[in-house]
């Protein structure tokens, strides 16, 4: 395939999954395996960390309003009732922390479970179905709306979140560091949905916890590639012009289409709910674990 329809295809399998709770990497190790191309080749390394920085850039332009209202607020809050670990800038900081430190400590496992197919599509199965009974459990509760008696949620939006599910929805994330293909997204909505906050709580504060996560994360993946003597290394002035619109293809491609899908995504939650997400992932799994199984034999 050319490399430009190569670039195009990448950006955009990066865009629409990056944010959904279907896991990205799966989706990029099935375009990998399809297209014939290396991802853990030193320039396709770097290409799929820039095509994911151009996806993360998406969010802090899209939350643009909510973040410059969180910041004008901080760390009093709207009502003057919030402190430094309670404000909703202050829980996003809280959860990354309680991601990042065990993460890090669990690097060799990361490494490890990344190469696994089977590791991917048992964790699409299970994340699925996870999904899919925390939604439902919610439904009705969703469907009543705030101030229903006999509501399962406490919490319909970030101002209204605790310490305690800071913590719990940061802990939860950690799965999805250790076993690809359970999705980042996944873990932090179905934990927030857990904890008692409702869909669109618990998807806005995914959203705000992936920004920190995924820089700090993108950035070191960047950092690993670029440096002399580390895995599969290469430098920018090792990249000639065509390499170069290879990347910005990606890169732009990536949030764009990463734009519209936390638009759409957003809009669809209000309405519909996870459920074809967890159908989805399902079926992905069964995919990718024939697709392991045919690979062994």
């Amino acid at each position: 395939m050319n490399d430009y329809l190569l670039s195009l295809l990448l950006g955009v399998i990066e865009g629409l999954t990056e944010f959904l709770p279907v896991s990205s990497t799966a989706h990029l190790r099935i375009a990998e395996a399809l297209c014939h191309v290396s991802l853990s080749d030193g320039y396709w390394k770097m290409y799929s960390i820039v095509i994911q920085l151009g996806a993360i850039l998406c969010l802090p332009i899209y939350f643009r309003s909510r973040i410059v209202a969180f910041l004008s607020d901080f760390p009093g809050g709207k009502r003057g009732d919030r402190t430094l670990l309670t404000h909703p800038l202050g829980l996003t900081i809280v959860a990354f922390l309680m991601t990042a430190l065990p993460a890090f400590l669990l690097t060799k496992i990361i490494g490890k479970h990344l190469e696994s197919l089977y590791v991917m599509g048992g964790a699409l199965v299970i994340g699925g179905i996870v999904m899919w009974i925390v939604d439902a459990v919610n439904a009705p509760s969703e469907t009543a709306g705030a101030g229903a008696p006999e509501s399962r949620i406490r919490t319909w939006n970030m101002e209204e979140m605790n310490l305690a599910q800071a913590i719990w929805i940061g802990a939860c994330q950690v799965l999805s560091a250790v076993f690809p293909g359970t999705s980042r997204s996944m873990a932090t909505i179905a934990a927030g949905q857990v904890a008692g906050m409702s869909r669109a709580s618990a998807l806005e504060f995914s959203f705000f916890l992936s920004i920190p996560t995924m820089v700090v994360a993108t950035g070191y993946d960047l950092f690993k590639s670029l440096r002399p003597g580390g895995a599969n290394p290469i430098g920018a002035t090792h990249i000639d012009a065509h390499g170069w619109v290879v990347l910005a293809i990606g890169f732009v491609v990536s949030f764009i289409v990463a734009y519209a899908s936390v638009a759409w995504f957003m809009a669809w939650v209000r309405r519909r709910g996870f459920v074809p997400f967890a159908v989805y992932r399902i079926g992905l799994g069964i995919v990718v674990l024939t697709l392991a199984e045919k690979l062994a034999g």
